[in-house]
């Protein structure tokens, strides 16, 4: 008799596919249908007298990420290179393997100080949807007057000094360790508000008997600054490609081998 998968072999045969035909962005876990898009009404900025609920949730999910962090044994990696921005704006990337990696984001970068763009479909319904409104988490939208609304909130806290957080690659594959190509997203908004870009990669060892994580690190890797005397293009390719030199240098130290590409 056939031995039926497990949720995780199938999500693991699946990413193995798309590598080997060198589609690293491909989505490998259905959204579902429990979200909506967000529109011009949303709110990604929240009003003064939800301040208070606000905070209530900023609280609660950095309690939350306390401890998860060290139910994974996650240890934070390079905060020198934290300092390095100066407590200005800047535009963190972070490798998207996890349903929660924002939690170990927000505690490598600040709870408090860190904003978190996720797929539209991250907007969920019910108490889903109200935790991500509240917990400075922004949903991207195909709605154009949600994305001017957006725009306008990132350049505001950019130039507070806050960090947004981006998942270059633009889709999850789960447990996944090496780095994957990344999209031009990040690097447009970096150069859009002149930030710098700030690399993070979480590394880890997977338990043999079920592919769980243990031994987290998450890597705060020196930040890369966009050239003035080079064209808006030629910055976000130089950025882009220093960025993606320091996951792949990152996860080669880590784990002793070379990464796809």
């Amino acid at each position: 008799m056939k031995k039926k998968r497990s949720k995780r072999e199938k999500i693991e045969r699946i990413q193995q596919v798309f590598e080997e035909r060198g589609q690293f962005n491909r989505e490998t876990i259905p959204y579902g249908n429990n979200w909506t898009v967000p529109d011009k009404n949303y709110k990604y900025r929240q009003p003064w007298y939800e301040l208070v609920e606000t905070y209530f949730w900023r609280c609660a999910l950095a309690s939350f990420g306390t401890i998860l962090t060290k139910f994974y044994g996650a240890r934070v990696v390079g905060k020198k290179n934290l300092k390095a921005i100066k407590k200005q704006g800047a535009i963190s990337i972070c490798n998207h393997f996890h349903y929660l990696d924002t939690l170990f984001v927000r505690r490598a970068i600040g709870n408090f100080n860190s904003f978190h763009t996720m797929g539209q479909w991250n907007n969920k319904k019910g108490i889903g949807g109200h935790i991500i409104r509240h917990g400075g988490m922004w949903p991207f939208s195909q709605n154009a007057e949600a994305m001017k609304n957006l725009n306008k909130e990132m350049q505001r806290q950019l130039e507070k000094g806050k960090i947004i957080n981006f998942y270059p690659e633009q889709s999850m594959w789960w447990n996944y360790q090496k780095p994957r190509p990344m999209k031009d997203g990040a690097f447009h908004y970096a150069i859009k508000f002149n930030v710098p870009i700030l690399p993070v990669f979480c590394t880890f060892k997977k338990s043999k008997k079920r592919g769980c994580i243990r031994s987290l690190r998450i890597n705060i890797l020196p930040p890369i600054f966009p050239d003035s005397n080079l064209t808006k293009r030629e910055k976000l390719e130089q950025m882009k490609k220093a960025a993606e030199k320091s996951w792949q240098d990152c996860y080669g130290q880590y784990y002793q081998e070379k990464a796809n590409g």
